[in-house]
């Protein structure tokens, strides 16, 4: 989850960080969007972090606060077009905030949920966007990155962003896969980020309080480590999109799971 930085800093520290950004992408002869990112400290400070030749994930929040189409702006750029606007033109109008929805099972470890998806309703309403390429039977493969969705929600204030995300996230259905919104609706309801109490270590920190966690029997390692094993043996055949009822065990899962148990053997 991501949202407007302006809750944590200075106007006079975001324009300080505007401008750096600037002489980066100048000193490089750099040309067309790209995102220089940050780290501020609890003392106001700001520290360089790395320079991303390419649009974030997060561009919606960029395109909610200021109005300004990112996404066309690149291509117009790529196309030898002209900005239409300056520096001075553009100003950032409210507060946004963007969820990652990813087919993940947030209450195993945040394993990976592939398979087809049985049922899909998107959320509507006021300053809520909705980035996806779902429908309803859409075929979620174990081969690819788990990010199904990108929901934004704007609002005038913070408090109007995070209750329009709650009732989008409330409003939203994916059916056939387990996904991380019970985790994003947990994170809105938490006191610590509701009152801005949050950090780069905040979910670590967290998360026990936010989610519960299941154990990993032995039982089921091994079980997991055999259907592994006959995966990858298979790896050599085309991929395939695998087809598995409602209380069939997913072999993304299994697959994550065990490369979470050779991080800690």
């Amino acid at each position: 989850m991501e949202e407007t930085p302006s809750l944590f800093m200075t106007e006079e520290l975001r324009k300080e960080m505007g401008r750096a950004a600037v002489k980066i992408a100048k000193a490089v002869n750099y040309v067309n969007a790209g995102t220089v990112e940050f780290l501020v400290d609890q003392d106001g400070k700001y520290h360089f972090l790395e320079f991303n030749t390419r649009l974030q994930v997060e561009h919606l929040i960029t395109e909610l606060v200021t109005g300004i189409d990112v996404v066309k702006a690149q291509i117009g750029i790529a196309a030898g077009q002209k900005i239409e606007y300056k520096q001075k033109d553009i100003t950032m109008r409210g507060h946004a905030m963007n969820c990652r929805i990813n087919a993940e099972d947030p209450y195993n470890n945040f394993m990976p949920s592939p398979g087809s998806v049985t049922r899909f309703h998107l959320p509507g309403g006021p300053g809520v966007r909705v980035d996806t390429h779902l429908y309803s039977g859409y075929p979620i493969s174990v081969f690819y990155d788990p990010l199904i969705v990108k929901l934004a929600a704007w609002g005038s204030s913070r408090e109007e962003s995070i209750r329009r995300m709650k009732n989008a996230l409330d409003e939203f259905v994916i059916e056939g896969v387990k996904t991380t919104i019970p985790f994003h609706k947990r994170i809105l309801e938490d006191e610590s980020f509701r009152r801005g109490d949050i950090h780069i270590n905040f979910v670590e920190e967290r998360i026990g309080d936010v989610l519960p966690k299941e154990a990993l029997e032995e039982e089921e390692a091994a079980a997991i480590v055999a259907v592994l094993a006959d995966q990858m043996e298979r790896r050599g055949v085309q991929a395939v999109i695998p087809r598995r009822g409602p209380t069939a065990v997913s072999q993304w899962k299994f697959a994550g799971r065990v490369r979470r148990l050779g991080r800690t053997l």
